[in-house]
């Protein structure tokens, strides 16, 4: 049915598509374009793959594997998978490119019993397969649950000397894992002479969904500590799926080991479920630094001040060393709570306490903490004494805080110093305006504007500029 659509397609006499280059008679075939096989690629459209379709069959080139091997692909990705399969099996040679494309597209469809047929067909036409094809009929037996298939495919990739290709060994551990088989896919993992994390997820993930928790624990610490790096895209479901295998109201629950628990505390810290990070940092044996600041600052993002200063209070008495990041963590709480003197306190016991100089970020909550409580003339000094240089944030928020207590003579020198940083930021000379406006005093504020008047403005580009020069240069 699709190749005699296609056949009436080529009499139509409105084929703009073709009109470039198809200029000879159709009543005896042409000799095919070189550059034929090559456009199918670059439709846009399954309408004009059929039309460059139809060129290819009067030309008398359709079974021609390297053609095949452009216009299924094509007719696959579109979905159009009735289609695509005709094509297949009127190929008289295949290769390895149209079959994996077929047998992908079937494995990612609604029927993937179908991918294993025509895995099948390909071997019976003398067709080799490679590590991609195993991959896609191995996902065809894992979403259909196919036991017996699936050995079958492991005993033809032993066959074909890829029992050791990563990508063969993912798909097959993730098979045995979802049919529930853990003692092959542990037996497979273990022969692996280097493992990358994907692997290691994807054990863990198998023992995890059999409700084997504490085997997924333990792995999952034994390749941390091995120093398998963790991927972000992967590194999230193997914890959720250990996690919710995790019986945490049990007294006899099995200690979580130290990095699994740090980055599960971490985990559901930032998910706002604040009582089961709490529960887990409870059942790591040994905490460290790391994991004393996934907690607290878990708390002080979820508004916990006070029982994040009481913890910074437990890690001190536990003789763990704060960093930075436990200051910064414990800072933001007391700005979060308006807790002045026990930021000060904590601020000040960075350098004689711990001999760790403030950083940038410290003093940002430090002169945060300051403002809120209206002490500006102390965080302009503590500004003024800073190690390193202040930027346009700490000044920005003085002046802030200047202009909400009318403060004009700190809040000159603070524009003079950001005006230092940033000569044309127009935005301070206003401030400085409205609070000469405010006071009455009319002649700086006459003269502030004119010095705004003074600035060279720097001309920007808007949206239709900076569209109209990438179109000249042909980006869009």
């Amino acid at each position: 049915m699709f190749l005699s659509k296609l056949r009436l397609l080529v009499k139509r006499p409105s084929l703009h598509f073709l009109s470039s280059f198809h200029t000879q008679n159709l009543v005896s075939p042409p000799q095919i374009s070189p550059n034929l096989p090559l456009l199918a690629g670059k439709c846009t459209s399954l309408n004009q793959l059929k039309q460059i379709h139809a060129q290819i069959i009067v030309s008398g080139q359709s079974s021609d594997g390297g053609v095949a091997s452009r216009i299924v692909p094509f007719c696959a990705e579109l979905g159009d998978l009735s289609n695509s399969l005709e094509l297949f099996y009127k190929t008289h040679e295949l290769n390895s490119i149209v079959c994996d494309t077929v047998i992908r597209a079937q494995a990612n469809g609604s029927n993937p019993v179908e991918a294993i047929l025509l895995y099948m067909k390909m071997r019976i036409l003398g067709v080799t397969p490679g590590n991609n094809t195993f991959t896609f009929v191995l996902k065809a037996c894992t979403d259909s649950h196919l036991i017996n298939s699936g050995k079958q495919i492991h005993a033809h990739v032993i066959k074909f000397g890829l029992d050791l290709d990563l990508y063969v060994i993912n798909s097959l551990i993730s098979y045995y894992g979802v049919c529930g088989d853990m003692s092959d896919a542990r037996k497979l993992f273990e022969e692996i002479p280097v493992r990358n994390f994907i692997i290691c997820a994807m054990i863990v993930n198998g023992y995890a969904r059999n409700f084997f928790s504490n085997e997924a624990l333990l792995l999952f610490d034994q390749m941390l500590a091995k120093g398998v790096v963790p991927n972000g895209e992967t590194l999230l479901p193997v914890l959720c799926a250990c996690a919710r295998s995790l019986s945490l109201e049990s007294e006899d629950q099995t200690e979580v080991g130290l990095m699994l628990g740090t980055a599960l505390v971490d985990i559901y810290a930032k998910k706002g479920e604040i009582s089961v990070a709490r529960s887990l940092f409870h059942k790591i044996p040994e905490q460290n630094t790391t994991t004393w600041n996934a907690m607290i600052c878990g708390l002080t993002d979820l508004g916990h001040a006070v029982e994040a200063l009481e913890l910074f209070q437990e890690m001190g008495k536990a003789e763990v060393m704060p960093n930075d990041i436990t200051f910064t963590g414990v800072l933001s709480a007391c700005c979060h709570a308006g807790l002045l003197e026990d930021g000060r306190d904590i601020f000040l016991s960075m350098k004689r306490v711990y001999d760790d100089e403030p950083k940038i970020d410290h003093y940002r909550c430090m002169v945060d903490l300051l403002v809120q409580g209206g002490r500006l003339v102390e965080a302009e000094e503590l500004i003024s004494g800073m190690v390193c240089e202040a930027d346009i944030v700490e000044l920005g928020a003085l002046l802030e805080a200047c202009r909400n207590h009318g403060n004009i003579a700190i809040a000159e020198r603070v524009v003079k110093k950001m005006i230092h940083l940033e000569p044309q930021n127009r935005g301070v000379y206003v401030v400085l305006s409205s609070m000469y406006a405010d006071a009455g005093r009319w002649e700086d504020e006459l003269k502030v504007r004119k010095e705004m008047k003074d600035l060279t403005k720097i001309p920007g580009w808007g949206f239709v500029d900076t569209w109209m020069e990438l179109a000249r240069k042909h980006i869009l």
